[in-house]
């Protein structure tokens, strides 16, 4: 009889946040955020310790996936932004790196937790009332009548990311595509209930990223196509062709012996048998006069050489992620059975060619009203190619987030800036109510109020890569860069021309100061309602459901994080 190891006791860690393991786990993961943040931002390698792919990136998705993290603390904290992510796909390393400024100023403070929370809550609406409020100045409107907004916004996420390895034409083009991409998936006539629809990437890695293009309809890779042979489709009467849709297996081995006894007559084979049944269904979709059959997985030879010889184009091992796209494309239902064939599940197409591009052959759909589109996305090595695929689909959420709300946030640093100056000039003018509604004093409250401006400071903090010097002037509380190694002068307008997010000139005595994250001078004048350049002078800009949804969570889980008086962990 084997020995038994005696069960142990879980393990107990009280105030987990005063432990310096905590600590120093919160302030290297917060180094890695900061280190990997903006244009300028340092990439990171990450990669496991028994062989396996090597990932470069500097995207939040990429590396709180791939970190190993191993504090409870951390873990939640991660899995916030996380969600985050999956749910907005943009402002993940602005969430992480504001969620560990608010715990790292927070649980420095002499106040008690409880305290805290309350009054960063209270900061948290006055932050996201302000971003709402028509007076904001950091709010853009964004007209769909014209494309220079989107273009900047766009333009601002695909070079926030540097693994991508683009250069300024690059960057037009594909700005350009992903714009057009976008136009596509927007329906032409509007319902009450109405579905964008979707980009498919194709991908193409080795090429130029300007030989990368977007086609409306779908693209399905068949190496077997040969190029410069007419395509010979059948058509319907009116001179459409009948798609049929298979998620089930069509390679003849469809039973199943695991799933129970199959009992056998005396010479009847189970495979021919299968393909008698594949035959029947070829026979019934050409008598349906289908043109096209798709199937999700692998499709028997026999029954591929028979639809052939009867006009129909077969294409198998689709696979799974092009399933729902094509049923949109097309109209058509995923057919789960070869014993049951309804004529309603047939979709429709308007026309079907071959397309080349590079050494891959390619059939592309083409439906009477599409909202469904692939790109074609090009880069030179597989890890540019990677980056540049997770830029593009965070660039086609944001701008399907901002149909829903048609606004975008002042980017380079400014916002940020600017809610710390507001932030500042409001909680210096509070009525005494407000304190005792908290239940804290206004010494309390301007302490946490502080540590609560500092955090979103580090954020324009966290741009500068490179000696930069970081101001903020006292009018408009903006962000301004000046280069390293720039002269002592005495008037800061003749080292800096724009601010970060390009708004606002030098053109007028600004009060400039260094942005240290001390508490200084409140707005003297409030931002202006409107930019006061062209949006086309726009720098950059960020997508104001993310930045919102960001900041929220940011403060939510510091506060939960705050609130651990224990951490339980099994033994066993």
């Amino acid at each position: 009889m084997s020995r038994l190891e005696a069960k142990k006791p879980p393990l107990f860690i009280s105030e987990p946040l005063t432990g310096d393991a905590v600590s120093q786990s919160l302030s290297l993961l917060s180094g890695i955020l900061k280190s990997s943040y903006g244009p300028a931002g340092r990439l990171k390698q990450l990669h496991n310790g028994v062989g396996g792919c090597v990932c470069t990136t500097s995207q939040s998705s990429a590396l709180l996936g791939l970190l190993s993290i191993s504090q409870p603390v951390l873990r939640v904290l991660t899995a916030s932004v996380r969600n985050h992510v999956s749910r907005f796909s943009d402002c993940g390393l602005f969430t992480a790196i504001l969620c560990c400024g608010f715990i790292e100023h927070f649980r420095s403070l002499h106040v008690a937790p409880f305290t805290v929370i309350k009054i960063s809550k209270h900061l948290l609406t006055l932050c996201v009332d302000h971003l709402k409020s028509e007076a904001c100045g950091c709010r853009v409107p964004v007209d769909f009548s014209s494309v220079e907004t989107l273009a900047c916004l766009v333009r601002s996420i695909l070079t926030s990311k540097p693994a991508c390895m683009l250069n300024k034409t690059e960057v037009d083009h594909l700005t350009s595509l992903v714009l057009k991409a976008f136009i596509f998936t927007v329906p032409c006539h509007v319902e009450t209930n109405a579905v964008l629809g979707k980009c498919v990437i194709i991908p193409v890695k080795g090429r130029r990223v300007v030989d990368s293009t977007v086609l409306p309809g779908l693209l399905l890779e068949t190496p077997e196509i040969q190029l410069g042979k007419p395509l010979a489709v059948k058509r319907t009467g009116s001179n459409t062709i009948k798609i049929a849709l298979f998620s089930v297996s069509m390679s003849g081995d469809g039973f199943n012996t695991e799933e129970g006894t199959i009992a056998v007559h005396h010479g009847v084979s189970l495979e021919v048998s299968e393909l008698n049944q594949l035959l029947t269904v070829g026979k019934q979709l050409v008598k349906d006069e289908v043109g096209l059959v798709v199937c999700q997985k692998v499709m028997h030879p026999s029954l591929k050489q028979y639809l052939k010889e009867n006009g129909v184009v077969a294409v198998d091992r689709a696979g799974l992620s092009l399933m729902e796209p094509l049923g949109r494309l097309t109209g058509s239902q995923a057919i789960a059975s070869i014993h049951s064939l309804s004529p309603g599940c047939y979709g429709t197409l308007k026309d079907l060619c071959v397309e080349s591009f590079a050494s891959k052959h390619f059939l592309h759909l083409i439906p009477e009203d599409t909202v469904i589109c692939s790109l074609i996305l090009c880069n030179r090595s597989e890890t540019a190619w990677d980056e540049l695929k997770r830029v593009c689909e965070t660039a086609e959420h944001v701008l399907q987030l901002t149909v829903k709300e048609p606004l975008a946030l002042l980017g380079g640093g400014c916002t940020e800036t600017h809610l710390a100056s507001y932030i500042r000039h409001k909680s210096s003018s509070l009525p005494a109510s407000t304190f005792r509604d908290l239940g804290c004093s206004q010494t309390q409250y301007q302490l946490v109020a502080d540590g609560f401006c500092r955090s979103l400071e580090s954020i324009a903090h966290s741009l500068s890569h490179d000696g930069e010097e970081i101001l903020t002037d006292m009018v408009y509380g903006h962000c301004w860069f000046v280069p390293s190694g720039s002269p002592r002068v005495s008037k800061w307008s003749d080292l800096v021309s724009k601010c970060g997010c390009g708004v606002n000139g030098n053109t007028e005595d600004l009060s400039w100061r260094f942005l240290q994250g001390q508490s200084g001078s409140s707005l003297t004048q409030g931002c202006p309602k409107e930019p006061s350049v062209k949006a086309a002078d726009l720098r950059v800009l960020d997508c104001f459901a993310a930045k919102c949804n960001g900041l929220q969570v940011a403060v939510e889980t510091a506060n939960l994080i705050l609130d651990l008086s224990y951490i339980i962990q099994d033994q066993n």
